[in-house]
């Protein structure tokens, strides 16, 4: 079950709404990239053809994570600020064990840096939101 954040906002899925633009994604590519690099986008677009045709997934931001629970160095912990679970990169270790545990695979390991990747709802400013053209995400 998802958590309403500290400020009383979540972020909200209206699959009705998405047309497989993967606009959230290449918003979340830029915010989480470095200039000139986009990264890999911490939420997907599915087009599965039928009602509803499209599936966005992200983290639910779950009340009881099992990512939380398994993490050995507790590096997975939830933002005061935002509700959101965020990955403490000075303590990852790289074990997977999160990234396991996520029962809706939501949850990656970065190939690059060797550590865990998930969203983070950008701080409380989510850019899959702000540039989704439908609304099929909103934060509020």
């Amino acid at each position: 079950m998802a958590k309403a954040a500290v400020n009383g906002k979540r972020l909200i899925v209206t699959p009705d709404r998405c047309t497989s633009c993967r606009t959230c994604e290449l918003a979340c590519s830029f915010r989480h990239g470095a200039p000139n690099r986009p990264a890999v986008p911490r939420l997907r677009t599915f087009d599965f053809g039928g009602p509803p045709k499209n599936v966005i997934l992200t983290c639910f931001q779950c009340d009881d994570a099992a990512c939380v629970r398994v993490c050995p160095v507790t590096a997975l912990v939830r933002s005061g600020e935002t509700g959101a679970i965020v990955v403490l990169e000075r303590r990852c270790i790289g074990c997977g064990s999160c990234a396991v545990a996520c029962p809706f695979g939501q949850i990656e390991m970065d190939p690059v840096k060797l550590l865990a990747r998930k969203c983070d709802l950008c701080g409380g400013d989510p850019a899959c939101a702000a540039f989704c053209p439908t609304k099929a995400l909103e934060y509020r």
